[in-house]
């Protein structure tokens, strides 16, 4: 029912890779040693430069090339902590056509810092990979984008969108957005000198009151940037809102830029309603592939999934062995890998998905009324797979990391959930902390 696509790396690539990644840094490091960098502030023009350069033949050629490899594809977001390697794997294995990176910090990523390097590593299957950076200088973004070019990107993607305190604070991010026509700069000085097509993730505005989504994308359809993606939310908004896709939709069809639209896609319903009715390239979905990674088949197929509980038992797993692979079989790759096992369950019919467009709305309870489910027909180990305790979260990854099979793992979780899962429930309930979860991933 879900098959597994994979697409082997050619033998020695990714020594290749990073050998090509340590020429980029090592050549870098020369030149700043024979001359000292004078930075001029982030995207700051050319003294007497009146009218801005003409963009160039080859941005335009790449750009397009991006833009139609892009267009009606439900793409994996940037998500911080969640759009590891081993998680882009699995939604590849269920047909995701384009996916990126988490957010890097360009900067760290340039002083060699090995997790940022790290989110340079694309999975085998990956058709498109998206390399996402967050800076605000102009040189800072051409060296990444040149190393993301050499570890073999796509594109890269410059975050303007990310609310978190950890970017804002370095004026990075959604910080990026109280001045469009400085943002506008950036991006064509790094857009202009970048050896694969860049994109740039914003939001609304700072805030409800200075929303300026509209004059930002105008100022970025002249710089040089393939496309924008819009998420539908302000800085200040985090994700407490619903998003406003009435004014993504006015903003793509206003724009001469494409642009991809983000915000509560949590079903195929909407990332298939999003697309044909709100004039996006594309649409992008973070949250709600975390919930359920088959979204993309669902999407493919156009069709809702219902994966039974043991099959779904199997992904989780299948994400479990992802991560060994990928983090290490042992005590410290367990300990990175924890934070995203096991996935949040949804089931949510499209009709609600208008009614309730954020995540932590469309849950009320162990039993789905709404499709005729009662509270006391719901068996134990579906009841684990739905309850979001945090208590709960460890266990079932232990779970999860320790079984040789599905079986084993299937078998392990029904007897968690036989001893654990009705206090934990409780519990829950007690403290109103369902939502909580949700909050702790941020896409960029």
């Amino acid at each position: 029912m879900f098959p597994v696509v994979t697409r082997p790396r050619p033998p020695g690539s990714l020594k290749l890779a990073s050998s090509s990644l340590r020429r980029c840094f090592s050549a870098q490091q020369q030149q700043e040693q024979q001359q000292p960098q004078q930075e001029a502030p982030a995207g700051e023009l050319a003294p007497g430069a009146a009218i801005p350069p003409p963009i160039p033949s080859t941005v335009l050629q790449h750009n397009a090339e991006i833009v139609e490899a892009l267009r009606g594809k439900l793409i994996l977001a940037p998500l911080t902590r969640g759009g590891n390697l081993p998680f882009r794997r699995l939604c590849a294995d269920f047909g995701a056509e384009a996916l990126m990176s988490e957010m890097a910090f360009a900067r760290m990523l340039l002083k060699g810092d090995r997790k940022e390097a790290a989110m340079l590593r694309r999975a085998p299957n990956e058709q498109l990979f998206g390399f996402q950076f967050a800076t605000n200088v102009i040189e800072e973004g051409v060296r990444a984008a040149e190393a993301a070019a050499a570890a073999g990107a796509n594109w890269v993607d410059l975050n303007c969108g990310c609310p978190i305190y950890e970017a804002t604070r370095r004026g990075l991010g959604a910080a990026l957005l109280r001045k469009p026509s400085k943002l506008a700069r950036l991006v064509e000085g790094i857009a202009h000198r970048s050896p694969i097509p860049l994109t740039v993730k914003i939001r609304l505005g700072k805030s409800a009151s200075e929303i300026n989504v509209e004059e930002t994308v105008k100022l970025l359809g002249s710089t040089g940037a393939a496309a924008v993606t819009v998420h539908g939310r302000t800085m200040e908004q985090r994700y407490k809102k619903p998003a406003d896709w009435n004014l993504i939709s006015t903003t793509a069809n206003a724009a001469a830029i494409p642009v991809i639209g983000n915000g509560d896609i949590l079903t195929y319903y909407e990332a298939r309603r999003h697309l044909e009715e709100s004039g996006c390239l594309a649409v992008m979905v973070g949250r709600g592939a975390l919930v359920k990674p088959w979204i993309f088949e669902e999407f493919r197929l156009g069709r809702e999934l219902l994966p039974t509980t043991d099959e779904r038992v199997g992904i989780y797993r299948r994400l479990a062995c992802y991560m060994k692979e990928h983090f290490g079989d042992d005590e410290r790759g367990k300990r990175k890998a924890f934070y995203f096992l096991p996935p949040l369950p949804e089931v949510v019919l499209g009709e609600q998905s208008r009614q309730q467009p954020l995540i932590n709305t469309r849950w009320s309870g162990v039993a789905w009324t709404e499709v005729g489910e009662e509270e006391g027909d719901v068996p134990p180990l579906e009841r684990l797979l739905r309850c979001q305790n945090p208590n709960g979260f460890e266990p079932m990854a232990n779970v999860l990391w320790d079984s040789a099979s599905d079986a084993e793992a299937v078998a392990g979780l029904q007897r968690l959930a036989e001893e654990n899962v009705g206090q934990w429930e409780v519990e829950l309930q007690a403290s109103s902390r369902g939502g909580e979860r949700e909050d702790a991933v941020a896409e960029g």
